[in-house]
């Protein structure tokens, strides 16, 4: 079994999943699919679905239809399985308070099989924990650091970080973003459940957005970005207020002798057709941003059910 995991290239494979709590609906339909070396960015609001599908992956929650692979095991049947050859990390870490940190760190790399090693040391240099103090003395960041220290540190095939940086400062988050690249080059599987944009777009290779409950878009970020609308920002000292008119325009802002608007992609061309015929001091045109894609979709004026699609 051991050797058909390292084999593995699906490590996680999540088909048709529901969830109910009696009459509530809390998942109706997600589907997705992580393979080794890949990290997978599960982005959407609170209250959207991100933890239960997480507690349903690790086992915590048992699928009310649909079927949750990891490792090609079943994730409710042989969770204890799965557990040895993953690491999780929560987005709110609870704490022995009469333990100090890196007691903490210990217990929890022995209770999951791990030692503490040369690379737990390096991360708490890199983290900046004071191992020597209590738990009840931690901030919320302090108790984050003390789990993705345990998990970055643990040599395993899947990694689970669910709002993981919550609480750190942004150079706690870069270097996070740090260890998730050697992870990734390493050939290991990162699903990172997150609501910072941001940081799902300088880490992830894929991402899948939940809303109420339902993957609405999946797939690699360069490919989805087709869905949503170019920004482009133009200098000039003559009017471009015929181009507000051009079909596809959106947006269209001019002052002083600034202009600024996006784009449908499929009217790009023709647009910069028109701006070609003007003189221009200077042209900036941006590719869309994961926050540009995130926000077309909980757009509550704008998205639309015929506009739902998911992609493998």
């Amino acid at each position: 079994m051991e050797a058909a995991i390292m084999g593995a290239t699906e490590v996680l494979t999540v088909n048709h999943l529901q969830k109910k709590f009696g009459k509530f609906t809390a998942l109706k339909e997600i589907n997705l699919t992580l393979h080794a070396g890949e990290v997978l960015g599960f982005i959407g609001p609170n209250g959207a679905g991100k933890s239960t599908t997480i507690r349903t992956i690790l086992g915590m929650l048992r699928p009310t239809a649909g079927t949750v692979q990891v490792f090609g095991q079943d994730a409710w049947r042989d969770a204890v399985f799965i557990h040895q050859r993953l690491a999780y990390v929560p987005g709110d870490v609870y704490l022995w308070p009469n333990f100090t940190g890196g007691q903490t760190i210990d217990l929890l790399l022995k209770m999951s099989g791990q030692q503490h090693n040369a690379k737990t040391d390096d991360l708490i240099k890199k983290f900046a924990l004071d191992p020597s103090k209590k738990n009840q003395t931690y901030s919320k960041g302090n108790r984050q650091k003390v789990a993705l220290i345990v998990a970055l540190s643990s040599d395993v095939a899947l990694y689970i970080f669910d709002e993981p940086t919550s609480g750190l400062d942004p150079l706690n988050e870069i270097v996070f973003q740090q260890e998730i690249s050697r992870l990734k080059a390493a050939g290991k599987a990162i699903l990172l459940s997150s609501h910072i944009l941001s940081e799902v777009e300088k880490t992830c290779d894929t991402i899948a957005i939940i809303r109420q409950g339902q993957i609405i878009e999946a797939g690699e970020l360069a490919a989805l970005q087709h869905l949503t609308r170019i920004n482009v920002t133009v200098t000039s000292d003559q009017d471009l207020t015929a181009l507000g008119q051009l079909p596809g325009v959106h947006q269209f802002q001019q002052q002083s002798g600034t202009t600024n608007f996006a784009v449908d992609t499929d009217q790009l061309q023709t647009v910069l057709q028109a701006l070609a015929a003007k003189k221009l001091t200077a042209i900036q045109i941006a590719p869309p941003t994961l926050e540009d894609l995130f926000l077309r979709y909980y757009d509550q004026g704008n998205v639309k059910q015929a506009e739902v699609s998911t992609h493998a």
